[in-house]
């Protein structure tokens, strides 16, 4: 389905405001874009990041070793976590951005897209080390520009897919999510503004804004004027194109998986699996890692299983290989908290660097005591592997 089964004049009688229809870029735009992917802070968003809204007074350990920083200055997240948890006594935190290397007190981190040729698959390995260890790593750092640089042309494949259009597409899109030619043609009509924007501020435009999500934050920011209705619609719509476009995103030219690990390896770096339950055959695979994600706010549903996995792997090649150890992560996106509030969604600008509530769940403790594993076991475990 697609617009051109409506006239101009159809278009402009329902559901979205005429001049919405137009591909031009309208007045406000240009206001609209530039704060969309700009990275500094006002001080409404400093005082969002900084104040965390729960405070885990309990808490005393915390292991975060998968969160993204995103365009948020380290100085303010320190002051949220101090706020957030004040009476930590242990921690190991390692940042984690998107194939892009970061430290936080003397650890560095990373999480990396690279392509799993025994399954033909997409999927991510948390990588850390401490700072001394990649000082110099050339290699991998190359290796990690290349992987943002490809991940990032996504954006443009998503944005080509609607206003070119693909009609395949398009049409698949449409039918999966009830979205009429309306809906199609107001959707259109906006990235294509978004496209023009994006190409006059090239060199304005942060790298780090260059995500399939600029479109999402484009719509969010309309539904004062069009209205939750509409852009409801919309965002579904959206979102079916994006899981289509990445379903024929070709993966071969990710690196793969075991060149990652051996280089993270050769630098003497930790590997961790996140979130597992996306990419079940990885842990048929193999791979030389140090641990497995049995938790995150996306992969809750089989936490006690993989935690059984996991030991049940150490028990069989207690003689040949290195213990695994049980990680849990937050997976938490700062970006998210820089949002108006009415405009943030609920479930990720919930999540709080360090904060697993799986490690309290009184299920899971019992079986993570009978093998002797808590985070403090993991916190200590793993420092002194990336210290080795």
């Amino acid at each position: 389905m697609t617009d051109k089964t409506m006239s101009s004049e159809e278009v402009g009688r329902r559901l979205f405001p005429r001049q919405g229809f137009s591909s031009e870029v309208a007045e406000g735009d240009l206001e609209r874009f530039l704060g969309l992917v700009a990275t500094e802070l006002a001080p409404w968003q400093v005082e969002q990041v900084t104040r965390p809204p729960v405070v885990h007074h309990r808490q005393e350990a915390l292991l975060a070793v998968h969160w993204h920083p995103e365009f948020v200055p380290m100085s303010l997240i320190r002051q949220r976590l101090k706020a957030a948890f004040p009476n930590i006594q242990e921690a190991l935190i390692i940042p984690t951005q998107h194939n892009q290397m970061m430290s936080w007190g003397g650890y560095s981190g990373v999480e990396v897209d690279c392509y799993a040729k025994k399954f033909k698959s997409k999927v991510q390995l948390l990588l850390h080390f401490t700072d001394e260890k990649v000082q110099e790593a050339h290699v991998l750092k190359s290796m990690l520009e290349l992987t943002a640089k490809y991940r990032s042309s996504q954006l443009f494949d998503f944005m080509d897919t609607i206003i070119k259009p693909r009609e395949e597409r398009i049409n698949q899109a449409a039918m999966a999510t009830g979205a009429d030619a309306e809906v199609v043609a107001f959707t259109r009509a906006q990235v294509t503004r978004i496209q023009t924007l994006l190409d006059e501020n090239w060199p304005k435009v942060p790298a780090i804004s260059v995500k399939n999500k600029l479109l999402k934050n484009w719509f969010d920011t309309l539904r004062p004027e069009v209205g939750d209705l509409a852009i409801g619609r919309v965002q579904a719509y959206l979102q079916a194109v994006k899981q289509i476009v990445k379903a024929h995103f070709p993966l071969s030219y990710f690196y793969r998986a075991s060149e990652v690990i051996e280089e993270a390896r050769n630098l003497g770096g930790g590997v961790v699996i996140p979130h597992p339950e996306e990419f079940w055959p990885i842990l048929l695979a193999g791979y030389d890692v140090d641990g497995i994600e049995t938790w995150n706010p996306q992969s809750q549903r089989y936490t006690e299983f993989l935690i059984s996995v996991v030991n049940d792997q150490n028990r069989k090649n207690a003689a040949t290989r290195r213990k695994q150890l049980i990680f849990m992560g937050d997976d938490c996106h700062m970006g998210e908290k820089t949002k108006a509030r009415e405009l943030q969604d609920e479930a990720k600008a919930s999540r709080e660097i360090g904060y697993q509530p799986a490690w309290d769940n009184l299920d899971i403790r019992k079986k993570l005591v009978i093998h002797g594993v808590s985070r403090r076991s993991v916190i200590r475990e793993y420092r002194e592997r990336l210290k080795g």
